[in-house]
């Protein structure tokens, strides 16, 4: 387990809400009285992870999981609290986040990694080994609107593997792809997450994932921190909890 005792993430007392606008249309918000539902993804989430820890975030769906990575990512903004990421790089792998779907691979590679602060010159050298880790071939120069979600994911893990950044937030993308490529990332991720110096946190419905791969376990339910431990523990609890819930 890594100890180091540097601070790459501080949250404390991050709440975060947004409108359900899966109905919405501008014609009823001028017409209607009728308002959306605001919908408190996020409560009074506190927590601290070191340079270098390996954080696994479990709990069911709904529970603001996705969201709180978008937070940190600094594609949703908080209502309340806080989020300091101490000046380290970060970079959010989540399928359906971040590409631009009327471009090419290659020119989400180069936007993408823009995006997360690399100059066009660092992503020239790490193009070809992009495209050789996506195994996407002549796919790369056609639209990502084209790509399957199992082609999405190779070229959305590819760029975050390769293009590598202080923090990495990983949304469920290990388990998408065909099976020799969900092996292959796997041990990519690994390999990654071996550098004392890089912290992560990966969202996750497997138990396997969780206790191989983190040092700690974080447990979401209901917007808020349920449990925060070791992931053999948390894991465990969170499971039971699951089966006394069917």
């Amino acid at each position: 387990m890594k100890n180091n005792k540097n601070i790459a993430i501080s949250v404390k007392n991050l709440g975060l809400s947004y409108r359900d606008i899966k109905k919405f249309s501008i014609r009823k918000t001028l017409f209607s009285r009728e308002k959306s539902t605001l919908y408190t993804a996020l409560k009074d989430i506190s927590f601290e992870i070191p340079k270098g820890q390996i954080v696994g975030i479990c709990g069911k769906n709904g529970s603001g999981k996705s969201t709180l990575l978008r937070a940190l990512a600094g594609i949703f903004s908080a209502d309340k609290g806080t989020i300091d990421l101490h000046n380290n790089t970060i970079s959010l792998l989540s399928i359906g986040v971040g590409f631009q779907k009327k471009l090419t691979g290659h020119d989400n590679i180069y936007l993408s990694g823009m995006l997360l602060g690399f100059s066009k010159e660092q992503i020239d050298q790490k193009y070809q080994e992009i495209v050789d880790f996506s195994e996407l071939g002549d796919f790369i120069n056609k639209p990502v609107a084209s790509y399957s979600s199992g082609m999405y994911s190779k070229l959305a893990f590819s760029i975050t593997a390769i293009l590598e950044t202080d923090i990495i937030l990983i949304d469920e993308v290990l388990s998408v792809g065909d099976v020799a490529f969900k092996e292959k990332s796997y041990n990519k991720m690994k390999e990654l997450i071996s550098d004392e110096n890089r912290t992560v946190l990966i969202v996750s419905h497997s138990s396997k994932t969780l206790i191989d791969l983190c040092d700690r376990v974080i447990w979401i339910h209901d917007g808020l921190v349920k449990e925060d431990g070791s992931p053999t523990e948390v894991v465990e609890h969170y499971e039971n909890f699951i089966k006394n819930q069917l």
